[in-house]
């Protein structure tokens, strides 16, 4: 039986040679939100592999907007010049489609990278005040938030629009809206950090209103071929939160205004989340959203082995799987996938002859 994993998709006018994915993973290694040197090597060498689809890193709309001083921008021309540097060097190694998570870190921003302990940055360290829906802090110990007002709210989208144009300039394939993980997007979904009183925080529906807003304005803007999707918290793993059942309902009307994809994640808000993990923990939201509000699912979550992908692609739970933290253990693991699922795939000249029963096929560069 032929292997459903490496048959192609589409999304507008963006086609993917095969279903696997690499999820946007953070680096925490840009100078100004400025990629560098490290980005060459590390997206280099996994495009190099062949997954249909990468998706940079969360990528900051403003200077605020990134989660900590050494995260990657797309809110100055530097930026975008560095930025095109390495898709132009993925691009020549590989046809790996190239995507973009733009991001809004909200109230867990103004931090330190992982390994520099995560906690918030001081004044010396470049501190600035993060921004949310409310003035509720990620932990007790944290200065609280700036509560956006409407004129901040405009500014923010318009960020996003203006990121979302300079993502089309550099010709990526896909443009992926990250509101989840406990950033500003998702803050505003949630009811637990979302105590707003106007139009934009009480029912589900207003909750919802400035997510939908920055996404329909995102749409308007980019071209009609490119795909714009959406990364989504199913739930936040705590009663009273944010659910699948919220999710469902907001997904259907991201379909209707045109989202080509939801990437189907859970999790991150707040530190009393209870989540019961495990080998595609996350895959129920998926098939429940794809099959409760018709749209295209990206499936990630402990996604480890080639044959647990195909499962999840051809029993029609996902669209497409991603991968995160498996394939920066393991780069090659596409090409693993394909000997381990019978499937057909290229490989560079100078690497064909470490596998026998591919070292026929050559590499063929797209430009």
């Amino acid at each position: 039986m032929a292997s459903v994993l490496f048959t192609p998709f589409a999304l507008r006018g963006s086609k993917f040679a095969n279903r696997i994915v690499v999820a946007p993973m953070c680096q925490y290694s840009a100078v100004e939100g400025t990629v560098g040197d490290w980005h060459l090597m590390h997206l280099g060498h996994i495009a190099l592999s062949g997954p249909g689809l990468l998706i940079i890193e969360a990528t900051g709309v403003s200077p605020i907007g990134r989660i900590t001083p050494n995260c990657t921008g797309l809110y100055s021309d530097r930026n975008e010049s560095a930025l095109k540097r390495v898709v132009e060097f993925c691009r020549g190694l590989s046809g790996t489609a190239i995507g973009i998570q733009l991001c809004h870190s909200g109230r867990k921003g103004s931090t330190r990278a992982p390994w520099l302990d995560g906690g918030v940055l001081t004044d010396e360290e470049g501190y600035w005040v993060p921004e949310a829906p409310s003035s509720i802090p990620y932990l007790p110990t944290w200065e609280p938030p700036l509560e956006l007002d409407e004129s901040g709210l405009r500014r923010v989208q318009e960020e996003f629009v203006l990121a979302a144009r300079r993502a089309a300039r550099l010709g990526l394939d896909l443009v992926e809206l990250h509101m989840a993980h406990g950033y500003l997007l998702h803050s505003f979904l949630s009811p637990l950090t979302n105590k707003r009183t106007d139009g934009y925080g009480g029912s589900p529906e207003r909750r919802m209103r400035f997510p939908l807003e920055v996404f329909e304005a995102v749409r308007g803007a980019a071209p009609p071929e490119l795909p714009v999707t959406v990364r989504l918290s199913a739930t936040d793993w705590v009663e009273g939160g944010w659910d699948a059942e919220q999710s469902t309902i907001f997904c259907r009307t991201l379909n209707e205004m045109g989202c080509d994809m939801v990437h189907v994640t859970s999790g991150g808000l707040v530190q009393e989340q209870k989540i019961r993990a495990g080998p595609g923990y996350q895959i129920a939201f998926s098939e429940q959203i794809r099959r409760e509000a018709n749209i295209a699912t990206l499936a990630v979550g402990q996604i480890m082995t080639p044959s647990q992908a195909e499962t999840i692609i051809r029993t029609g739970q996902a669209d497409m799987a991603a991968l995160a933290r498996g394939i920066l253990w393991d780069p090659r693991w596409v090409w693993k996938a394909a000997l381990e699922l019978g499937a057909e795939i290229e490989l560079p000249p100078p690497y064909a002859r470490c596998n026998p029963k591919l070292a026929s096929k050559p590499f063929v560069k797209r430009n």
